[in-house]
Protein backbone atom coordinates (compact mmCIF):
# COMPACT_ATOMS: atom_id res chain seq x y z
CA UNK A 1 0.00 0.00 0.00
CA UNK A 2 1.48 3.13 -0.73
CA UNK A 3 2.55 5.87 1.49
CA UNK A 4 0.18 8.48 2.57
CA UNK A 5 1.59 12.32 3.18
CA UNK A 6 -0.33 13.52 6.37
CA UNK A 7 -1.79 16.55 4.47
CA UNK A 8 -3.51 13.80 2.15
CA UNK A 9 -5.11 11.56 4.83
CA UNK A 10 -8.16 12.58 5.40
CA UNK A 11 -9.07 12.30 1.27
CA UNK A 12 -7.21 9.02 1.78
CA UNK A 13 -9.62 8.07 4.49
CA UNK A 14 -12.65 9.18 2.12
CA UNK A 15 -11.42 7.38 -0.84
CA UNK A 16 -10.33 4.22 1.16
CA UNK A 17 -12.78 1.22 2.02
CA UNK A 18 -13.00 0.61 5.76
CA UNK A 19 -11.73 -3.69 4.62
CA UNK A 20 -8.84 -2.18 2.48
CA UNK A 21 -7.30 -0.61 6.02
CA UNK A 22 -3.77 -3.11 6.53
CA UNK A 23 -3.53 -4.15 10.04
CA UNK A 24 -0.25 -2.44 10.50
CA UNK A 25 0.21 1.15 10.44
CA UNK A 26 3.31 3.30 10.89
CA UNK A 27 2.74 6.82 11.91
CA UNK A 28 6.06 8.65 11.82
CA UNK A 29 7.46 12.33 11.62
CA UNK A 30 6.63 15.67 13.65
CA UNK A 31 5.16 15.10 16.96
CA UNK A 32 1.90 17.30 16.52
CA UNK A 33 1.48 15.85 12.72
CA UNK A 34 1.82 12.25 14.37
CA UNK A 35 -0.79 12.88 17.27
CA UNK A 36 -3.02 14.78 14.77
CA UNK A 37 -2.52 11.71 12.21
CA UNK A 38 -2.90 8.80 14.85
CA UNK A 39 -6.38 10.44 16.12
CA UNK A 40 -7.46 10.62 12.33
CA UNK A 41 -6.77 6.98 12.07
CA UNK A 42 -8.41 5.33 15.71
CA UNK A 43 -11.37 7.82 14.96
CA UNK A 44 -11.57 6.03 11.71
CA UNK A 45 -11.42 2.85 13.07
CA UNK A 46 -13.80 3.61 15.94
CA UNK A 47 -16.13 5.04 14.11
CA UNK A 48 -18.78 2.45 15.30
CA UNK A 49 -17.55 2.34 18.18
CA UNK A 50 -17.16 4.60 21.55
CA UNK A 51 -13.65 6.31 20.65
CA UNK A 52 -10.37 3.79 22.66
CA UNK A 53 -13.40 1.48 23.75
CA UNK A 54 -10.65 -1.01 23.17
CA UNK A 55 -7.39 0.31 22.90
CA UNK A 56 -4.05 -0.91 23.88
CA UNK A 57 -1.59 1.54 24.94
CA UNK A 58 2.16 0.29 25.15
CA UNK A 59 5.31 2.63 25.34
CA UNK A 60 7.91 1.77 22.73
CA UNK A 61 10.95 2.22 24.44
CA UNK A 62 10.28 -0.31 26.92
CA UNK A 63 8.40 -2.88 25.39
CA UNK A 64 10.55 -5.97 24.11
CA UNK A 65 8.57 -7.27 20.78
CA UNK A 66 7.50 -10.05 21.82
CA UNK A 67 4.70 -8.26 23.97
CA UNK A 68 4.04 -6.58 21.24
CA UNK A 69 3.21 -9.26 18.93
CA UNK A 70 1.09 -11.27 21.97
CA UNK A 71 -0.93 -8.10 22.38
CA UNK A 72 -1.61 -7.63 18.73
CA UNK A 73 -2.35 -11.64 18.04
CA UNK A 74 -4.08 -11.92 21.13
CA UNK A 75 -8.24 -11.66 20.34
CA UNK A 76 -10.16 -9.30 22.77
CA UNK A 77 -12.70 -10.15 25.25
CA UNK A 78 -14.89 -7.41 23.96
CA UNK A 79 -16.81 -6.98 20.50
CA UNK A 80 -15.50 -4.19 17.99
CA UNK A 81 -11.90 -3.60 16.76
CA UNK A 82 -9.00 -4.08 19.04
CA UNK A 83 -6.52 -1.63 18.55
CA UNK A 84 -2.60 -1.55 20.35
CA UNK A 85 -0.84 1.43 19.71
CA UNK A 86 2.82 1.22 20.21
CA UNK A 87 3.64 5.01 20.94
CA UNK A 88 7.29 6.14 20.12
CA UNK A 89 8.46 2.57 18.68
CA UNK A 90 12.31 2.69 18.30
CA UNK A 91 11.87 1.04 14.47
CA UNK A 92 14.67 3.38 12.87
CA UNK A 93 16.38 4.91 16.13
CA UNK A 94 20.11 4.95 15.90
CA UNK A 95 20.98 6.29 19.36
CA UNK A 96 18.54 5.25 22.00
CA UNK A 97 18.24 7.36 25.30
CA UNK A 98 19.05 5.83 28.50
CA UNK A 99 17.24 2.94 29.28
CA UNK A 100 15.11 2.83 26.28
CA UNK A 101 15.37 -0.76 24.09
CA UNK A 102 16.52 -1.38 21.34
CA UNK A 103 15.02 -3.63 18.37
CA UNK A 104 17.37 -6.52 17.59
CA UNK A 105 17.51 -7.86 13.98
CA UNK A 106 16.00 -11.06 15.05
CA UNK A 107 13.05 -8.15 16.06
CA UNK A 108 12.50 -7.09 12.90
CA UNK A 109 12.37 -10.28 11.38
CA UNK A 110 9.72 -10.96 13.63
CA UNK A 111 7.49 -7.69 13.10
CA UNK A 112 7.96 -8.13 9.10
CA UNK A 113 6.57 -11.76 9.46
CA UNK A 114 3.49 -10.48 11.67
CA UNK A 115 3.34 -7.91 9.13
CA UNK A 116 3.42 -10.00 5.89
CA UNK A 117 1.11 -12.85 7.15
CA UNK A 118 -1.04 -10.69 8.20
CA UNK A 119 -2.38 -9.91 11.57
CA UNK A 120 -5.91 -11.12 12.82
CA UNK A 121 -9.04 -9.44 11.53
CA UNK A 122 -10.49 -6.71 13.38
CA UNK A 123 -6.87 -6.22 15.77
CA UNK A 124 -4.44 -3.20 14.51
CA UNK A 125 -1.03 -2.35 15.56
CA UNK A 126 -0.55 0.98 14.76
CA UNK A 127 2.66 2.56 16.01
CA UNK A 128 4.32 5.88 16.19
CA UNK A 129 7.88 7.08 15.63
CA UNK A 130 9.85 10.50 15.50
CA UNK A 131 11.73 9.65 12.38
CA UNK A 132 11.18 7.77 8.68
CA UNK A 133 14.76 5.90 7.18
CA UNK A 134 13.23 4.70 3.47
CA UNK A 135 16.83 3.04 3.27
CA UNK A 136 15.70 0.25 6.03
CA UNK A 137 14.27 -3.34 4.82
CA UNK A 138 11.18 -2.86 8.07
CA UNK A 139 10.12 0.21 5.79
CA UNK A 140 9.98 -1.59 2.19
CA UNK A 141 8.23 -4.01 4.56
CA UNK A 142 5.42 -1.68 5.82
CA UNK A 143 5.83 -0.07 2.79
CA UNK A 144 4.49 -3.17 0.77
CA UNK A 145 2.34 -5.00 3.53
CA UNK A 146 1.24 -2.27 5.53
CA UNK A 147 0.49 1.21 5.68
CA UNK A 148 2.78 4.08 6.72
CA UNK A 149 2.05 7.69 6.91
CA UNK A 150 4.56 10.35 6.35
CA UNK A 151 4.55 13.17 8.97
CA UNK A 152 7.89 14.16 8.37
CA UNK A 153 8.53 17.66 7.41
CA UNK A 154 11.75 19.02 5.96
CA UNK A 155 14.11 20.99 8.62
CA UNK A 156 16.27 22.19 6.05
CA UNK A 157 16.90 26.24 5.27
CA UNK A 158 16.66 25.71 1.37
CA UNK A 159 13.55 27.53 -0.41
CA UNK A 160 11.63 24.15 -0.76
CA UNK A 161 12.02 23.36 2.71
CA UNK A 162 11.17 26.53 3.43
CA UNK A 163 7.88 26.09 1.66
CA UNK A 164 7.34 22.96 2.79
CA UNK A 165 7.50 24.42 6.49
CA UNK A 166 5.08 27.15 5.77
CA UNK A 167 2.68 25.21 3.30
CA UNK A 168 2.52 23.08 7.38
CA UNK A 169 1.83 26.21 9.33
CA UNK A 170 -1.03 27.23 6.48
CA UNK A 171 -2.74 23.81 6.89
CA UNK A 172 -2.33 23.96 10.94
CA UNK A 173 -4.04 27.59 10.90
CA UNK A 174 -6.74 26.73 8.13
CA UNK A 175 -7.75 23.77 10.96
CA UNK A 176 -7.61 25.87 14.03
CA UNK A 177 -9.28 29.26 12.40
CA UNK A 178 -12.21 27.40 10.73
CA UNK A 179 -13.43 25.62 13.82
CA UNK A 180 -13.71 29.54 15.19
CA UNK A 181 -14.85 31.03 11.90
CA UNK A 182 -11.77 33.46 12.15
CA UNK A 183 -9.42 35.08 9.52
CA UNK A 184 -5.94 35.76 9.33
CA UNK A 185 -4.01 38.07 7.13
CA UNK A 186 -0.92 37.89 5.75
CA UNK A 187 0.96 39.85 7.74
CA UNK A 188 -0.50 38.27 11.12
CA UNK A 189 0.23 34.53 9.72
CA UNK A 190 4.25 35.83 8.48
CA UNK A 191 4.78 37.45 11.61
CA UNK A 192 3.24 34.57 13.93
CA UNK A 193 5.69 32.33 11.66
CA UNK A 194 8.86 34.55 12.54
CA UNK A 195 7.82 34.56 16.13
CA UNK A 196 7.19 30.69 16.74
CA UNK A 197 9.62 29.04 13.88
CA UNK A 198 8.84 26.02 12.85
CA UNK A 199 7.27 24.05 15.63
CA UNK A 200 3.84 22.73 14.63
CA UNK A 201 2.35 21.92 18.13
CA UNK A 202 3.34 25.62 19.68
CA UNK A 203 1.99 27.49 16.56
CA UNK A 204 -1.69 25.62 17.28
CA UNK A 205 -1.58 26.60 20.51
CA UNK A 206 -0.38 30.24 19.99
CA UNK A 207 -3.12 30.55 17.62
CA UNK A 208 -5.57 29.16 20.04
CA UNK A 209 -4.16 32.46 22.39
CA UNK A 210 -4.91 34.93 19.06
CA UNK A 211 -8.58 33.10 18.81
CA UNK A 212 -9.24 33.81 22.84
CA UNK A 213 -7.70 37.01 22.28
CA UNK A 214 -9.48 38.18 19.38
CA UNK A 215 -12.68 37.71 20.79
CA UNK A 216 -15.73 38.69 18.86
CA UNK A 217 -13.48 39.96 16.15
CA UNK A 218 -13.11 37.62 13.25
CA UNK A 219 -10.00 39.06 11.84
CA UNK A 220 -7.01 38.50 13.69
CA UNK A 221 -4.37 40.89 12.30
CA UNK A 222 -0.65 41.54 13.13
CA UNK A 223 -0.95 44.01 16.05
CA UNK A 224 -2.25 41.22 18.06
CA UNK A 225 0.14 39.07 17.17
CA UNK A 226 2.47 40.84 18.40
CA UNK A 227 0.76 42.40 21.67
CA UNK A 228 0.16 38.19 22.70
CA UNK A 229 2.71 36.09 21.11
CA UNK A 230 6.37 36.31 23.15
CA UNK A 231 9.42 35.41 21.17
CA UNK A 232 9.46 31.33 21.33
CA UNK A 233 11.10 30.55 18.24
CA UNK A 234 13.27 27.63 18.97
CA UNK A 235 16.40 28.60 16.81
CA UNK A 236 18.81 30.16 19.66
CA UNK A 237 22.35 30.13 19.97
CA UNK A 238 21.79 26.94 21.44
CA UNK A 239 20.44 25.31 17.80
CA UNK A 240 23.59 27.68 16.29
CA UNK A 241 26.06 25.48 18.47
CA UNK A 242 24.17 22.24 17.69
CA UNK A 243 24.66 22.91 13.87
CA UNK A 244 28.44 23.63 13.98
CA UNK A 245 28.60 20.33 16.21
CA UNK A 246 26.98 18.16 13.76
CA UNK A 247 29.15 20.21 10.65
CA UNK A 248 26.01 21.12 9.21
CA UNK A 249 26.59 24.53 7.27
CA UNK A 250 23.25 25.09 5.96
CA UNK A 251 21.59 24.49 9.69
CA UNK A 252 23.93 26.79 11.36
CA UNK A 253 23.88 29.72 8.48
CA UNK A 254 20.11 29.48 8.91
CA UNK A 255 19.94 29.81 12.83
CA UNK A 256 22.89 32.46 12.24
CA UNK A 257 20.63 34.47 9.87
CA UNK A 258 17.45 33.89 11.89
CA UNK A 259 20.04 35.34 15.14
CA UNK A 260 21.18 38.88 13.45
CA UNK A 261 17.57 39.22 12.44
CA UNK A 262 16.38 39.23 15.88
CA UNK A 263 19.22 41.67 17.17
CA UNK A 264 22.03 39.62 18.45
CA UNK A 265 25.27 41.39 19.04
CA UNK A 266 28.31 39.67 16.78
CA UNK A 267 30.72 39.03 20.55
CA UNK A 268 27.47 37.50 21.33
CA UNK A 269 27.60 34.93 18.73
CA UNK A 270 31.32 34.85 18.65
CA UNK A 271 31.27 34.35 22.51
CA UNK A 272 28.99 31.10 22.22
CA UNK A 273 31.33 29.65 19.44
CA UNK A 274 34.59 30.36 22.00
CA UNK A 275 32.39 28.35 24.72
CA UNK A 276 31.87 25.89 22.01
CA UNK A 277 35.36 25.31 20.90
CA UNK A 278 36.82 25.21 23.87
CA UNK A 279 34.60 22.31 25.17
CA UNK A 280 34.94 20.36 22.19
CA UNK A 281 39.15 20.98 23.05
CA UNK A 282 38.50 19.85 26.58
CA UNK A 283 36.66 16.71 25.60
CA UNK A 284 38.84 15.83 22.39
CA UNK A 285 41.98 16.15 25.03
CA UNK A 286 40.95 14.10 27.16
CA UNK A 287 39.29 11.46 24.52
CA UNK A 288 42.81 11.04 23.30
CA UNK A 289 44.89 10.97 26.67
CA UNK A 290 41.82 8.10 27.73
CA UNK A 291 42.65 6.29 24.37
CA UNK A 292 46.29 5.80 25.01
CA UNK A 293 45.68 4.82 28.44
CA UNK A 294 42.59 1.96 27.64
CA UNK A 295 43.29 1.31 23.96
CA UNK A 296 40.62 -1.60 24.47
CA UNK A 297 37.79 0.56 24.40
CA UNK A 298 37.07 2.28 21.10
CA UNK A 299 35.70 5.78 21.87
CA UNK A 300 34.04 5.98 18.44
CA UNK A 301 32.27 3.30 18.58
CA UNK A 302 30.44 3.72 22.05
CA UNK A 303 26.88 3.23 23.09
CA UNK A 304 25.69 4.99 26.09
CA UNK A 305 25.45 2.12 28.37
CA UNK A 306 28.95 1.61 27.63
CA UNK A 307 30.07 5.44 28.32
CA UNK A 308 28.50 5.44 31.28
CA UNK A 309 30.21 2.17 32.75
CA UNK A 310 34.15 2.98 31.39
CA UNK A 311 34.23 6.43 30.65
CA UNK A 312 32.00 8.63 32.78
CA UNK A 313 33.97 7.52 36.02
CA UNK A 314 37.15 8.33 34.72
CA UNK A 315 35.53 11.97 33.71
CA UNK A 316 34.06 12.08 36.91
CA UNK A 317 38.09 11.67 38.53
CA UNK A 318 39.36 13.94 35.84
CA UNK A 319 36.86 16.55 36.81
CA UNK A 320 37.46 16.36 41.04
CA UNK A 321 41.03 16.86 40.58
CA UNK A 322 40.49 19.82 38.18
CA UNK A 323 38.56 20.84 41.33
CA UNK A 324 40.94 20.73 43.67
CA UNK A 325 43.64 21.95 41.40
CA UNK A 326 41.83 25.58 40.62
CA UNK A 327 40.59 25.68 44.13
CA UNK A 328 44.55 25.44 45.25
CA UNK A 329 45.50 28.10 42.74
CA UNK A 330 42.58 30.22 43.97
CA UNK A 331 43.34 29.48 48.27
CA UNK A 332 46.73 31.04 47.11
CA UNK A 333 45.44 33.65 45.11
CA UNK A 334 43.04 34.87 47.93
CA UNK A 335 46.08 34.70 50.06
CA UNK A 336 47.61 37.43 47.76
CA UNK A 337 47.78 41.14 49.34
CA UNK A 338 46.49 43.35 46.64
CA UNK A 339 48.01 47.18 45.87
CA UNK A 340 45.07 48.47 47.79
CA UNK A 341 45.97 46.33 50.52
CA UNK A 342 43.12 44.26 50.88
CA UNK A 343 43.36 40.33 50.15
CA UNK A 344 41.46 39.25 46.96
CA UNK A 345 37.91 37.42 47.14
CA UNK A 346 38.14 33.17 46.85
CA UNK A 347 35.79 32.54 43.93
CA UNK A 348 33.85 29.14 42.89
CA UNK A 349 35.85 26.81 40.52
CA UNK A 350 35.05 27.80 36.79
CA UNK A 351 32.38 25.56 35.72
CA UNK A 352 33.77 25.85 32.26
CA UNK A 353 36.77 23.83 32.75
CA UNK A 354 35.07 20.59 33.95
CA UNK A 355 33.83 17.66 31.79
CA UNK A 356 30.51 16.55 33.50
CA UNK A 357 29.70 19.94 35.50
CA UNK A 358 26.87 17.47 36.58
CA UNK A 359 27.78 13.71 36.32
CA UNK A 360 23.94 12.84 37.73
CA UNK A 361 22.95 14.34 33.48
CA UNK A 362 25.38 12.39 32.06
CA UNK A 363 23.76 11.71 27.99
CA UNK A 364 24.92 15.44 27.39
CA UNK A 365 28.22 14.57 28.28
CA UNK A 366 28.16 11.14 26.11
CA UNK A 367 27.09 13.31 23.08
CA UNK A 368 29.70 16.28 23.61
CA UNK A 369 32.40 12.70 23.38
CA UNK A 370 30.26 11.38 20.44
CA UNK A 371 30.10 14.92 18.34
CA UNK A 372 33.61 15.94 18.95
CA UNK A 373 34.46 12.32 17.26
CA UNK A 374 34.13 14.71 13.72
CA UNK A 375 36.73 16.82 14.58
CA UNK A 376 40.47 16.42 15.41
CA UNK A 377 42.44 18.16 18.18
CA UNK A 378 44.64 20.36 15.54
CA UNK A 379 41.39 20.81 13.59
CA UNK A 380 39.88 22.79 16.77
CA UNK A 381 42.95 24.57 18.03
CA UNK A 382 43.29 26.09 14.72
CA UNK A 383 39.49 27.28 14.61
CA UNK A 384 39.62 28.38 18.02
CA UNK A 385 42.92 30.66 16.86
CA UNK A 386 40.62 31.88 14.33
CA UNK A 387 38.09 32.80 16.50
CA UNK A 388 41.17 35.25 18.07
CA UNK A 389 41.70 36.42 14.91
CA UNK A 390 38.14 37.32 14.00
CA UNK A 391 37.21 38.77 17.70
CA UNK A 392 40.59 41.01 16.68
CA UNK A 393 39.27 41.76 13.24
CA UNK A 394 35.58 42.84 14.01
CA UNK A 395 36.93 44.91 17.05
CA UNK A 396 39.92 46.68 15.24
CA UNK A 397 38.43 47.48 11.60
CA UNK A 398 35.50 47.95 9.28
CA UNK A 399 35.13 44.12 8.83
CA UNK A 400 31.41 43.25 7.94
CA UNK A 401 30.41 41.04 11.04
CA UNK A 402 27.62 39.28 8.97
CA UNK A 403 30.40 38.03 6.32
CA UNK A 404 33.27 37.11 8.93
CA UNK A 405 30.91 34.82 10.76
CA UNK A 406 29.64 33.06 8.06
CA UNK A 407 33.44 32.50 6.56
CA UNK A 408 33.56 30.74 10.15
CA UNK A 409 30.89 28.77 10.17
CA UNK A 410 31.51 27.17 6.00
CA UNK A 411 35.37 26.38 7.01
CA UNK A 412 33.93 25.16 10.58
CA UNK A 413 31.61 22.84 9.21
CA UNK A 414 33.63 21.64 5.97
CA UNK A 415 36.06 18.54 6.08
CA UNK A 416 39.49 19.25 7.80
CA UNK A 417 37.85 22.84 8.86
CA UNK A 418 41.38 25.03 8.88
CA UNK A 419 43.74 22.78 8.24
CA UNK A 420 42.39 22.26 4.81
CA UNK A 421 41.67 26.07 4.01
CA UNK A 422 45.59 26.22 4.83
CA UNK A 423 46.14 23.91 1.92
CA UNK A 424 43.94 25.20 -0.13
CA UNK A 425 44.05 28.57 0.75
CA UNK A 426 44.03 29.82 -2.88
CA UNK A 427 40.52 28.61 -3.09
CA UNK A 428 39.31 29.63 0.11
CA UNK A 429 37.80 33.08 1.88
CA UNK A 430 39.91 33.93 5.01
CA UNK A 431 39.92 36.88 7.61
Amino acid sequence: MPTVKHKDLGKWMARAPETTLPGCILVAGDPFLVKESFDQITAFLYKDQPSGSNMEVLDGRSTPMGDIIEQVTTFSFFPGKKVVALKQAPIFSTRPGAGELVYSEKDFLRLSDLVEKGIPEDNFLIMTALSLDRRRKIYKTLDTSGLIIDCTVAQGARKADIDDQRAVLRNIAKKVLGKSGKTMDQAAFSTLSDLTGFDPGLFAQNLEKLVAYSGTRQAIVQADVKAVIPRDKKDPIFSLTNALMEKNAANALFYLSSLFADGFHPLQILKAFENLVRKLVLVKAFAEDFALRHPEVRLDRLNFNTFKQKVLPAIISHDDIMKKQTQAFQTTLADTVASDGKKKEKTAPPLDLLLAPNPKSPYPVFQSFDKSAGFSLNELCAALIALGDLDFALKSSSMEAKVGIENFVIIFCQKGGWLHAAENQNNCNHF
